[in-house]
């Protein structure tokens, strides 16, 4: 009986030493991958178009904003490598998406765009407009929906289908 106590003991705290040295390197590990991250996210900035023009919009028109190359080429420089090629598939799905349920059920809604753009301006139908500048956005991409009458409307790309049905229903 005094055999099967003394193994127990050592089986226990062995396995105890190893739970927590494992826990304690993996924890370490996994803070200082996140802090890293949140530092980078939260003190670096989307970097400034480097073009100054302005896209007029005027009709029934979804305007697709990203980066330009060289704004896409500063966003990579502060973005840790992982994140931002993450970043670059979800967008280009979410824009192929989009482009899909447009094409599908939208054919009449204009496609735009606005890779060299800093300003968007969407003209009303009564002269009025809204001006929008794209470097004032946290994100580098988006999607802007507009049907001439109303104020435009960012939304998600991911709920396109939802969105469109709703701000063109409006009318």
């Amino acid at each position: 009986m005094l055999k099967i106590m003394h193994k127990i003991s050592i089986s226990f705290f062995a396995i105890l030493i190893l739970f927590f040295a494992c826990s304690e390197r993996s924890g370490e590990q996994i803070n200082n991958d996140t802090d890293t991250l949140s530092y980078k996210a939260n003190n670096n900035k989307k970097p400034p178009s480097t073009f100054k023009d302005t896209l007029l919009v005027f009709e029934n028109s979804v305007v697709f904003y990203l980066p330009d190359s060289l704004q896409k080429m500063a966003l990579k420089k502060i973005t840790d490598t992982a994140l931002f090629k993450s970043q670059e598939h979800e967008n280009f799905y979410q824009m192929r998406y989009s482009k899909i349920i447009l094409n599908k059920y939208y054919k009449s809604i204009k496609s735009i765009e606005a890779k060299e753009y800093q300003y968007l301006k969407f003209v009303k139908s009564s002269g009025q407009f809204t001006l929008i500048d794209l470097n004032t956005k946290d994100d580098a991409y988006g999607l802007y929906i507009f049907d001439g009458e109303q104020e435009p409307q960012l939304v998600d790309m991911t709920n396109i289908e939802t969105e469109l049905g709703f701000y063109f229903k409006k009318k």
